[in-house]
């Protein structure tokens, strides 16, 4: 009989895994989802994975954090390659329910991998000169489709959102006010949200209050215009999934207005310093550790 050592000896040792290779290993033995590896060349491995539920994005965002993978939303235009390894995930169809709260509601249940145009079929006019093709995911993030007036992020019919951030924190994001403090019911959340409060009555934000909000983050959210309440949710309107992950929207039919994504430019280069500035302090606040991808500024 051959010993093992023996057996070692004739047959060649492995080679010792690398952190890409045990990163995979160990996340598709933990995910239900569909998973792909699309490139192990080294410094610049990929691989996709469409959830099959929040826990596999929970599982992602655990194992990415221990290994230094980047996280990243298919469907949201990149700025470069990424370098360093990256899993890109998707959407799809075990995440892409549409339903009414309650019979003949304007109010929808929508998941992130939903697609646009069976939105519009179920009556989402706003979403007419959208393409249809688009997850409700990647519309979130496109900050081409969140083009309204300063503070009028209402017209994105966003009632609520559960986000999870890169920390796994997970929060329900809705109306804020003194009425209504649901959104502070963690210490991550007591910790974030006073922040951004803060950040927006900074004088260099203010100073980007113009008719158009410049920046990639609708911080405007949080100085709604006149008539209209604060929610927390709008600001992931165009937050180019390097926020957080988003798991499930509420939408209001008949509130939602499709922007002009062609019409949409960035600003000029001083509005454009400050805005990025001011950009940088919101992911930082978010994301401190950089888990997912920053898309730039090439849309």
């Amino acid at each position: 009989m051959v010993s093992s050592s023996r057996r070692a000896f004739l047959m060649g040792r492995r080679p010792p895994q690398t952190a890409w290779q045990t990163f995979c290993s160990r996340l598709k033995a933990r995910v239900q989802g569909e998973w792909t590896e699309l490139s192990a060349e080294p410094d610049h491995e990929q691989a996709r994975l469409e959830p099959a539920s929040s826990a596999d994005v929970h599982m992602v965002l655990t194992l990415a954090g221990e290994y230094g993978v980047t996280v990243c939303l298919e469907g949201v235009p990149q700025a470069s390659e990424t370098d360093g390894p990256l899993i890109v995930l998707a959407p799809g169809r075990q995440m892409a329910r549409c339903d009414r709260l309650e019979p003949n509601s304007n109010r929808w249940f929508v998941q992130p991998g939903c697609l646009l145009g069976e939105m519009e079929a179920k009556g989402f006019q706003g979403l007419a000169n959208a393409p249809a093709g688009m997850t409700v995911a990647a519309w979130l993030a496109d900050r081409r489709q969140h083009d309204w007036p300063t503070g009028r992020t209402n017209l994105s019919g966003v009632l609520h959102c559960s986000v999870i951030l890169a920390d796994n924190t997970q929060a329900a994001l809705g109306p804020f006010g003194q009425d209504n403090r649901n959104p502070l019911d963690s210490l991550r959340m007591q910790q974030l949200i006073p922040a951004l409060f803060q950040l927006m009555g900074e004088s260099e934000t203010q100073a980007l209050r113009q008719a158009l909000w410049p920046g990639r983050y609708r911080l405007d959210a949080l100085e709604p215009a006149e008539g209209e309440d604060i929610n927390l949710a709008h600001l992931m309107l165009g937050h180019g999934g390097d926020l957080a992950w988003v798991e499930w929207l509420v939408l209001d039919e008949t509130v939602l207005t499709g922007s002009d994504p062609e019409g949409w430019s960035w600003p000029n280069q001083e509005q454009s310093w400050q805005a990025q500035d001011v950009d940088s302090r919101i992911k930082a606040l978010f994301d401190p550790v950089d888990r997912f991808s920053y898309p730039g500024q090439t849309l």
